[in-house]
């Protein structure tokens, strides 16, 4: 069993495995995530889930494929685009977050 954390979910990680996403607190992510693999392919976006989760989560642009038992932790941003350079949420701006099971 592999943990993940990522800012996006796409069909591609699901492969050919059923998924099953839920909404999580920011206090469920950050005590799943802390452990996980970062998939987190953009610079500001890891540094602003590193900010709210209070550990580092590495920039690291891979692929992955989810397996059974495996889970992705999803800090998903929902705002206006990110400024760069950005550390933290611009104003109206929010993480929603989320875990995806596969079995």
């Amino acid at each position: 069993m592999a943990i993940y954390i990522s800012n996006a979910f796409s069909l591609q990680m699901q492969g050919e495995y059923e998924c099953k996403t839920k909404k999580v607190s920011v206090e469920e992510a950050m005590a799943v995530g802390q452990t996980a693999y970062s998939c987190v392919g953009h610079a500001d976006v890891a540094a602003v889930l590193s900010g709210i989760l209070g550990y580092t989560v590495p920039v690291n642009r891979v692929n992955i494929s989810l397996k059974p038992g495996d889970k992705l932790i999803v800090g998903q941003y929902v705002g206006p685009r990110l400024p760069e350079g950005c550390k933290t949420l611009p104003e109206g701006a929010r993480i929603e977050w989320y875990v995806v099971e596969c079995y």
